[in-house]
């Protein structure tokens, strides 16, 4: 995998951008502010816990299923996790990093002391991290997450913009039984924003080997301004962590496109 030379690493040509709204799936749709802006439901905060990567992987990209340019993949339910990160008037919020981490299917986080680390899945990247689009759309491929000890199965989310963190959350899988007697979950007492961070893991249209597919909106409680492309901080941050590629990813790397192969995501302004 290519070092990165560009410092600017979080610049995306339209046709790269292009490239990566595509891989979203067929039941991606069209949105506008005034119809959303009454019915949207601010996403909840929720703890980061302890299992942020102390030393981030050297790929970072938006898939996780795949380690730089590994022939193995992870072991798991291959997932294509979509949304939109939206402001509270459900405008769509371009130029923010949404990373997600979570642990493997063996319940093993990229942290040094997480549970079953001795057992942790090499070959499962264990976080990542998108810039979104005008649309405020991003993507990941990873897999359903898993429970472990204490925890019902969840996946770990943070939002940040412009050098500054936006949201740091949590979520979790619709109907899966374990979510009833897990504190964190619990722990957000209003149904709607509970409801918020619940999405179903449904069988993707076409998929031929199990794939899922998880649509999940991200509503911020303010409208963060225009991210600057003179702005800095967040190359040297994301840059701190390691990240080989050029791609405003972390990675050079891009999921394959879903099985159906159906491209009907909305295009970025020019």
């Amino acid at each position: 995998m290519n070092p990165i030379h560009s410092p600017q690493p979080f610049h995306i040509p339209l046709n790269r951008r292009r490239l990566l709204l595509s891989l979203a799936l067929a039941t991606a749709g069209f949105w506008t502010r005034g119809a959303l802006a009454e019915m949207l439901t601010l996403t909840p905060r929720q703890t980061e816990g302890p299992f942020y990567p102390d030393h981030l992987p050297l790929d970072t990209d938006n898939d996780l299923i795949v380690v730089n340019d590994s022939l193995t993949p992870a072991v798991g339910e291959i997932t294509y996790l979509s949304g939109r990160v939206l402001g509270p008037d459900g405008a769509p919020v371009r130029g923010a990093t949404l990373e997600i981490w979570q642990c493997d299917n063996n319940g093993a986080y990229i942290h040094t002391h997480s549970f079953n680390a001795g057992k942790r899945d090499a070959n499962f990247q264990g976080y990542g991290r998108f810039l979104t689009a005008g649309s405020g759309e991003y993507l990941f491929r990873t897999i359903k997450p898993v429970p472990y000890s204490g925890r019902c199965p969840h996946i770990h989310a943070k939002v940040r913009m412009n050098g500054a963190e936006l949201l740091t959350t949590q979520l979790y899988i619709k109907g899966n039984p374990q979510n009833e007697n897990d504190g964190v979950y619990h722990g957000i007492r209003d149904t709607k924003a509970r409801d918020s961070v619940t999405v179903d893991f449904l069988p993707l249209p076409g998929a031929k080997t199990g794939e899922l597919s998880a649509k999940w909106d991200i509503v911020l409680g303010t409208t963060p301004p225009d991210s600057d492309p003179h702005d800095r901080h967040e190359v040297t941050a994301e840059r701190r962590g390691g990240g080989p590629g050029g791609d405003g990813l972390g990675g050079s790397r891009r999921p394959p496109p879903p099985p159906n192969g159906v491209d009907s995501s909305p295009r970025p302004p020019r």
